[in-house]
């Protein structure tokens, strides 16, 4: 068994989907579930099973239960490592949201070095949902997460940065040619794609709203994806549409277009464990606090 594999099988065990683990994994779906047989031809019994819907066997939950433990120690083993290796020198752990506006990371990552000049940023991927399991499990010091997010009381957070979202479709969609903006109605039964619910429930379920709200009366695809997948398919699909900021102005095959009198947007908030210990996370807080604004 290797340590990919485990840890293929703990994410397909916790989200019970094969295209969502996949999706989470960054692999797809055929590679998974290609990768699980192997696990089970190892260990010499099925971990799941797989229709009507995906569920773990007996064998599966006590995998999963060791597994979490094993990755669990072995993620604990490769911080401590990484902490002796760096001599001491300040390490913060950020968690890095996918498809997070290029200069943010950039400019906290600039922000520690002011604050603590011989301090290292580790990152770590992953979506809202994603980052929010990161910091509970303490894996990360802080998280970039999109707001709305409701965070236990144990943890803190504070908005950064804000981005106006507009249309984006093919340039093969009807709407394309259209003079910008457009109009919410025009989008009435236009088929939108979005990011599954699970890694962001609360910007989804405001984005539906908001549309909703102002006339537009879209009709939800059946296929989730994150934002990077959906600028890669929506190419070849002339019928669908997708929401993004307008830093995808230019890509080949996309045209995009900002919504008339419909305040979509998106803003990114940092997240942290209130009670904080680390002197470089308290420095850095300090830092954000007063020179990052949510414009």
């Amino acid at each position: 068994m290797e340590l990919r594999q485990l840890r293929y099988f703990v994410v397909l065990a916790e989200e019970l989907h094969f295209r969502r683990a996949a999706e989470r994994l960054f692999i797809s779906t055929p590679t998974l579930s290609q990768q699980i047989k192997v696990l089970e031809r190892e260990l010499g019994g099925p971990l799941l099973v797989r229709e009507p819907r995906v569920e773990l066997t007996a064998a599966g939950a006590v995998l999963l239960r060791s597994g979490r433990n094993v990755l669990r120690a072995m993620d604990e083993a490769m911080r401590e490592t990484r902490r002796a290796a760096a001599a001491g020198a300040p390490v913060l752990r950020l968690g890095l949201l996918n498809g997070v506006p290029p200069w943010l990371p950039a400019h906290i990552g600039g922000l520690l070095t002011a604050v603590l000049p011989d301090a290292r940023m580790v990152l770590t991927g992953g979506t809202t949902a994603d980052q929010v399991r990161f910091l509970d499990d303490d894996e990360v010091d802080l998280a970039l997460v999109r707001a709305p997010v409701e965070l236990p009381e144990r943890f803190a957070q504070r908005p950064v940065a804000r981005e106006e979202l507009g249309v984006v479709m093919s340039e093969r969609h009807p709407l394309a040619g259209a003079a910008a903006p457009l109009d919410p109605a025009e989008l009435d039964g236009h088929e939108l794609i979005l990011f599954s619910r699970e890694s962001a429930a609360g910007l989804h379920d405001s984005l539906l709203r908001t549309l909703a709200d102002h006339g537009a009366a879209v009709r939800l695809s059946d296929s989730a994806m994150g934002h990077a997948q959906m600028l890669a398919v929506l190419p070849s699909r002339p019928d669908a549409i997708g929401l993004s900021s307008s830093r995808v102005n230019g890509l080949s095959g996309l045209v995009w277009r900002p919504l008339r009198g419909a305040p979509l947007r998106v803003t990114y908030a940092i997240a942290w464990r209130a009670a904080v210990r680390d002197p470089a996370v308290a420095a850095l807080l300090a830092a954000l606090a007063s020179e990052l604004s949510p414009e």
